[in-house]
């Protein structure tokens, strides 16, 4: 089922990886002026609204309740309303929940605007001294060693460099296996 124009607009909106003040004017205009945010953690992003005063209201969407939101949210938007997607910090959908709601979109011809800003992959990368001319990025390693341990055997002569994205606390044990998996012979 195609929608006609008058449908709303799915605003794709990066927000700041841990300096609040690394949000666009853009995106905090976008944030204030549509009709519902629609969050990862709606306590996280109560912090970054309240730190900008914007009273918006807010709506969760996580990997647990994306799918059956995700009809619930287009169905709005098919009705005109704007919304705005976002993560807890970053660029929503790079190893975040959205892809789901986003195909549904797509799917259904709902307009799409996604703001260019802050992405821990490629900032990270820009300041690793790594070659930055080819690269790959494979969101989060698995949690279970064996299965670490082997997605990174299958990397070991990729040949480009390569970004994982890892939870503070499992940051140890994943230096361990790299260092391990990743030694020159």
């Amino acid at each position: 089922m195609q929608i006609t124009n008058t449908s709303g607009t799915l605003y794709i909106v990066p927000t700041p990886i841990g300096n609040l003040s690394d949000i666009s004017p853009r995106a905090l205009d976008v944030l204030k002026e549509v009709d519902l945010i629609a969050a990862e953690d709606t306590r996280h992003t109560s912090r970054l609204l309240s730190h900008y005063s914007i009273g918006t209201s807010t709506i969760s969407m996580h990997d647990h309740n994306e799918a059956a939101r995700s009809n619930q949210l287009t169905s709005k938007l098919i009705e005109g309303k704007n919304i705005a997607l976002v993560s807890d910090a970053g660029t929503p959908l790079i190893s975040d929940p959205g892809f789901i709601f986003v195909r549904d979109c797509r799917e259904k011809g709902i307009p799409i605007i996604a703001l260019p800003g802050p992405c821990a992959l490629t900032t990270a990368l820009s300041a690793s001294g790594l070659p930055t001319d080819k690269f790959t990025f494979h969101g989060f390693l698995p949690v279970k060693q064996q299965a670490k341990a082997n997605v990174l055997e299958s990397l070991t002569n990729s040949g480009c460099t390569t970004v994982f994205y890892e939870a503070p606390r499992r940051i140890h044990d994943t230096m361990a296996a790299c260092n391990e998996s990743l030694q020159d012979d």
